[in-house]
């Protein structure tokens, strides 16, 4: 359809009040431009808005050499550009050198390894990695060891000369000894030797994870500082009342000085007289007592008989029901072994502990808004890997905690004088 090359202007519409104007004066210019458009793309090929994304457009993976030459939109690490340069001075050469001689080169066999001769190194290599002469299985990898220090060993022969002497008594494994080591957790889980640490401890973290335990640990301080306050405002409050009881005792005047002088007895009073006496008993109610108490213990027994014969019988469904409570234990036991490590807490444990002293707590792991560096040379080292083993072997229950000794306790020495000066003969004259 040829185009008109005149300016852009609104169609001419006239009136449109009548059906007839409207039938004959309406424009479809619009509509017969886009027929032409698509009888056009029709004879190219087909029409565009039918096509499917994958004719129309393709993926280029590669990418233009040329424009990746033109703009350099990565810039290369520091240690990427210190790494490629090349120094022009040749390196240090790591070869040990020989000796100064007088000239004369000796051959390599007679040559000496580190100041040692052949003959010697060859021998200390067939001991160390096993040659033909000397035993190759010094270490057994495999089945059980020869030597058990634990296991009971057969005392040697006494001399009959000490047969006045205590045998020694054997050496005894403990009982713990066989039994695996429990978790000091609160929730009893199995704790990994290393435990995964959480996202929000990372030099770099993520905005999210860092302010989620910066606020955590904010609040942890402002209940400890709370519970604090309150325990010192209680125990002023203790020490006000003991004072004030002991500005009141001062006062007051006691008992004894306050009581009417002579003797006070209890019969003062009218009271006493309306008290029934204590009556002794006579045989036959002694009798009586003896028998009431003998028919209520051979009730008792009776009882217990009869619950003893029923749980004899029912002892096949005391069983089962038993067995079943050890299945769900150890089914629960191996889901909580399974649990992912994120829900590890080693900051809560449980109150019965192995030892007298509770376990240090973790320490701190938090960094603060200012010391948050964006580069692994700024970083400072934090942290002690040997104090995080230590505890984390205390925390699977393989040790128990103990109280660093900062000051030993000295040995008690006693001093006494001698007395060898008074023991002196005159000499005779």
């Amino acid at each position: 359809m040829a185009q008109s090359a005149d300016a852009p202007h609104q169609y001419a519409q006239p009136s449109r009040k009548g059906k007839r104007a409207w039938r004959k004066n309406v424009d479809i210019s619009e509509v017969q431009a886009g027929l032409e458009n698509v009888r056009e793309e029709v004879t190219k090929g087909g029409v565009i808005a039918e096509k499917p994304s994958d004719v129309l457009f393709a993926l280029d993976v590669a990418g233009s050499e040329q424009i990746r030459k033109t703009y350099r939109t990565q810039k290369p690490l520091k240690a990427d550009e210190i790494l490629a340069q090349r120094s022009a001075v040749p390196a240090v050469e790591s070869r040990k050198r020989s000796r100064v001689t007088d000239g004369v080169i000796e051959p390599s066999s007679k040559r000496k390894k580190g100041g040692v001769s052949n003959k010697e190194y060859t021998r200390l290599q067939n001991i160390a990695f096993g040659g033909n002469n000397f035993p190759k299985d010094v270490v057994k990898t495999d089945g059980a060891p020869e030597h058990d220090p634990w296991s009971e060993q057969e005392s040697e022969k006494q001399d009959p000369k000490f047969s006045y002497l205590d045998k020694p008594k054997p050496v005894k494994a403990p009982k713990t000894l066989k039994q695996a080591p429990v978790s000091l957790l609160e929730s009893t889980k199995t704790v990994p030797a290393v435990i995964k640490p959480k996202a929000s401890i990372s030099y770099n973290p993520a905005y999210q994870d860092w302010d989620q335990l910066l606020k955590a640990e904010g609040e942890k301080e402002v209940a400890a500082e709370r519970q604090r306050i309150e325990e010192a405002e209680a125990e002023q409050r203790r020490q006000d009342r003991i004072a004030i009881a002991q500005a009141e005792k001062d006062d007051v005047q006691t008992e004894d000085e306050s009581a009417w002088e002579g003797f006070e007895s209890e019969y003062d009073g009218d009271d006493w007289l309306g008290r029934k006496r204590a009556e002794r008993k006579t045989p036959a109610e002694r009798n009586k007592v003896k028998r009431r108490k003998e028919a209520e213990r051979q009730v008792k027994h009776e009882a217990q008989m009869k619950k003893r014969d029923q749980q004899t019988l029912q002892i096949k469904a005391i069983a089962q029901q038993v067995e079943a409570k050890e299945r769900a234990k150890a089914t629960s036991l191996l889901k909580e072994d399974v649990s992912s490590e994120e829900e590890i807490d080693d900051r809560t444990l449980r109150r019965r502990k192995l030892g007298k002293i509770t376990i240090p707590p973790p320490p701190l792991e938090l960094v603060l808004p200012d010391e948050l560096q964006e580069s692994l040379r700024l970083l400072k080292p934090e942290g002690n890997l040997l104090k995080d083993r230590f505890r984390s072997i205390m925390l699977r229950g393989k040790i128990e905690a103990r109280r660093p000794i900062t000051q030993p306790k000295k040995a008690r020495r006693a001093y006494t004088e001698k007395w060898t000066y008074k023991d002196f003969k005159v000499p005779a004259r």
